[in-house]
């Protein structure tokens, strides 16, 4: 996805006149004496730093192109689907989807735990993504931890949760506030720490394991965070300190999505182990006292496996 024209120039104009600035500075170099050359360097380090700090800013946020689509989707979870994925969610839903919706809705929402067995290729990796998406972007959660079979899975998923900030026109028609900022880094990653909006940092985390989104006033998923992990990766005691108010936070939703491979599901000692990552870290990531709210999509692929 393109950056608009009049934010493209502007960085241009500044990169232009960053070579114009380091040009002068040589010149004053090789003309001026120690103090004189001292006055102009600083005189030009100024300005350097005034246009470094124009082409880092990325202006005013695009206008909600559709708010009463916004806001009919807040509470409606199969709508948020329909309405922002309509590519990836193109055909009927069968009942078990709209029971795994609906038990999404009720989790995020009102909290619970919930576990659905449906087969692989069935979607249900696509609906944890877009439930994800759908608890920061409305601010329902500000700490969201997504559990795979294994690390691997796990980073497939964010990867694919980045994708659609990064690509999806039509959730930053209606969610500029929370994916502008993304976009205009133009999939340049490391510029995330100098970015500004009106002269401050957006404080974004961009890892393989991690996303922390855009500390944007008003923005209700300012500062939310999706991290992810392996069922057998580093997953007891997870925290996070928010970068919009420096508050460390816990997870308060977990989605798990297949926390089994084939190998797993036919070894009795896996599987147990699994089991009781699932009853003990899981359950407690939100922290001593604190019911954390979930959902656990599992295939059965072995007789007496963990989905069984």
């Amino acid at each position: 996805m393109d950056l608009p024209k009049d934010k493209r120039k502007r960085i241009q104009e500044a990169e232009r006149q960053a070579r114009a600035v380091l040009k002068e500075v040589r010149k004053a170099k090789s003309q001026l004496g120690g103090n004189e050359y001292a006055s102009h360097r600083e005189k030009m380090a100024a300005r350097s730093a005034e246009l470094s700090e124009s082409g880092r800013d990325i202006g005013e946020l695009p206008k909600v192109a559709n708010e009463e689509r916004k806001q009919n989707a807040e509470k409606n979870f199969r709508l948020f689907c329909e309405s922002y994925f309509p590519a990836t969610f193109a055909l009927d839903w069968s009942e078990d989807h709209l029971k795994v919706i609906e038990a999404i809705e009720e989790s995020v929402l009102r909290g619970g735990l919930f576990a659905f067995a449906m087969p692989r290729g069935s979607g249900k990796t696509s609906l944890v993504e877009a439930a994800a998406l759908w608890s920061i972007l409305y601010g329902h959660h500000e700490f969201i931890t997504i559990i795979g079979a294994d690390e691997a899975h796990a980073r497939t998923m964010l990867d694919s949760i980045k994708t659609e900030c990064e690509v999806s026109e039509i959730i930053l028609e209606d969610f500029p506030e929370a994916v502008y900022p993304i976009v205009a880094l133009e999939k340049i990653h490391q510029r995330s720490g100098g970015q500004l909006y009106k002269g401050k940092p957006t404080s974004m985390s961009w890892t393989a394991q991690e996303v922390q989104f855009p500390t944007i006033p008003n923005s209700k998923a300012s500062g939310g965070i999706i991290r992810v992990a392996g069922i057998t990766g580093r997953i007891r005691g997870m925290s996070a300190k928010r970068a919009c108010d420096s508050r460390k936070v816990r997870p308060s939703l977990v989605l798990i999505d297949d926390p089994q491979t084939d190998e797993s599901a036919g070894s009795p000692s896996q599987v147990m182990t699994r089991e009781a990552v699932l009853k003990g870290a899981i359950l407690g990531l939100a922290g001593p006292g604190t019911k954390i709210a979930g959902l656990c999509t599992v295939t059965v692929v072995k007789p007496d496996d963990l989905a069984d």
